[in-house]
């Protein structure tokens, strides 16, 4: 089994002449959740498009490396409003694998449905089924509860948890909320100018810590 399930380099990224990461280095093993808080230009989702291999048009280097498949579930749902629900959670793989990862997110019976017809937080449901089904060892999630109203957030984080505790991937989750990272999270990661400012254990991460880590005054 590999050591690391996600390990990251002297890893620089750079839009223009602003290294917007700036020799970051980061592991995450196997089954290990990691959540990456920090400012807006932090370096957030600049990482997590890195480590997917979806930044196309940024300059850099440093060395990149995962084991196994990589899944993405973005804020945005991003279903194909042209397909089907079981289709799209299809999309790429071998049919007949949709019926039961649905069956998972507590969709049994919306097979046949269009996106459309799903309120938000069913569309999530949707799109961890499409992440979940291809049984990936690294799922990076880009604030994918950030659009969901607060009670259907607290149903997604019971949900992730325990998708995660059956399929357990190693999961890196952006998030700007810090009860949700300290919650969801084994890790919490936070990003200053590029580098890691901070990196503790959940179970040891202090919510007033966390927020001056992220340079934001909290009232004595």
């Amino acid at each position: 089994m590999a050591t690391h399930a996600v390990r990251v380099s002297g890893l620089v990224r750079s839009f223009g002449d602003r290294n917007v990461l700036d020799g970051l280095d980061l592991a995450i093993a196997p089954g290990e959740f990691v959540a990456i808080l920090g400012r807006s230009g932090s370096g957030k989702s600049t990482l997590l498009k890195a480590v997917a291999g979806l930044d196309y048009d940024v300059t850099g280097d440093g060395d990149i490396a995962v084991a196994g498949e990589i899944a993405v579930a973005f804020q945005d749902s991003r279903l194909l409003p042209w397909l089907r629900v079981v289709d799209n959670v299809e999309l790429g793989v071998r049919p007949g694998r949709g019926t039961a990862a649905l069956a998972e997110v507590g969709l049994e019976g919306r097979e046949r449905a269009w996106p459309s017809e799903l309120s938000g937080g069913e569309q999530q449901r949707v799109a961890l089924a499409r992440c979940l089904v291809r049984e990936p060892r690294v799922l990076l999630a880009d604030e994918p509860f950030g659009a969901l109203d607060a009670l259907t957030r607290i149903r997604m984080h019971d949900l992730l948890r325990e998708l995660c505790a059956k399929h357990q991937p190693a999961v890196l989750l952006v998030t700007h909320d810090v009860d949700e990272a300290i919650e969801l999270a084994d890790r919490v990661v936070v990003l200053h100018e590029g580098r890691i400012g901070l990196d503790v254990p959940a179970h040891d991460a202090d919510r007033t810590h966390l927020l001056r880590a992220l340079g934001i005054g909290v009232a004595a």
